[in-house]
């Protein structure tokens, strides 16, 4: 079920509908925003066995079926590959020159069921120099009737050989509204999807981690307050929060990106604030960000 993107998921249904659909296409967006989960659908809608183009995907046929578990034979799914540790990161994200040179092989044969061959590259931005020099090679010279689809948030670091032979389509943080409303359709309670859909700021994907892994969000709430605890505490307090964070590596990016989440929450309140003639940023009071926990305003 796709949620929000339907400017984009209505683009690439009529360019296939009317014949005009590219070779290879660019889905550049925030992470965690449907990217993916729109890629695979559109590769369902390609395949589907369904009579009606409207009906398509419908979810049910062997082939749709084939594609949500990773087995159908005419896709294939090239991702990052977990590297040794280093000293910048605990992990490092790959797709190296040997998954390219598999996806080729894999792209050489004939198509078994689908009237061509399809490959989406998630996290593109992380093929390696040589894999992007590789891949580069395919995409100027594909081999039959190929489809490609990368995705990621850093076009930027791909070639510029690679961007200039590419259609990007941009992808944009989903809706508040329609996010609650998708998670109340899975069952959650109201007050639970507003407040999911609050703090998961427009990422679909993070709201749907929220709901499987609910210690990922009081993890959340947790850094919410220490961030509050944090603007009330002396300056050699800060200074070992700061060493303390430095230590662990494994959870410093999801804090940093909870920490940019609360100052552009308060910023955006400011702004608000300062339009209505209310009170301002220093002055206000805490702010909701979601049931159950606030934002304070009064850091030094």
């Amino acid at each position: 079920m796709l949620v929000g993107h339907q400017k984009q998921w209505q683009f690439l249904k009529n360019s296939y509908q009317v014949g005009k659909l590219s070779h290879a296409y660019l889905f550049s967006g925030p992470k965690a925003i449907g990217k993916k989960s729109l890629a695979i659908e559109f590769v369902k809608f390609l395949n589907c066995q369904a009579g009606e183009s409207s009906l398509k995907p419908c979810q049910n046929c062997r082939a749709c079926q084939d594609i949500e578990k990773g087995v159908f034979p005419d896709f294939v799914l090239i991702e990052p590959e977990v590297s040794a540790s280093t000293k910048i990161s605990t992990v490092k994200e790959e797709i190296k020159i040997a998954q390219i040179r598999e996806m080729e092989k894999y792209l050489s044969l004939y198509p078994y069921l689908s009237s061509f061959k399809i490959a989406v590259i998630d996290k593109a931005h992380s093929l390696t120099q040589e894999a992007q020099n590789s891949f580069l090679k395919t995409l100027e010279e594909p081999k039959g009737n190929t489809l490609f689809i990368l995705i990621t948030e850093y076009p930027e670091m791909l070639l510029e050989t690679i961007l200039s032979r590419v259609q990007k389509i941009n992808f944009y943080p989903v809706n508040k509204k329609e996010i609650e409303n998708y998670l109340k359709s899975k069952n959650i309670s109201d007050e639970k999807a507003k407040e999911i859909a609050e703090i998961s700021l427009g990422k679909i994907g993070e709201a749907i981690d929220f709901i499987k892994n609910p210690q990922k969000l009081e993890e959340f709430k947790n850094t919410i307050k220490e961030i509050n605890k944090l603007t009330k505490s002396n300056l050699s307090s800060r200074f070992q929060y700061a060493r303390n964070l430095t230590e662990r590596k494994k959870d410093l990016k999801e804090t940093l990106d909870i920490w940019l989440r609360y100052f552009r929450e308060i910023l955006i309140q400011k702004l608000q604030n300062t339009n209505q003639g209310t009170k301002t940023l220093c002055s206000a009071e805490p702010i909701n960000m979601s049931s159950g926990y606030k934002l304070q305003t009064n850091y030094n």
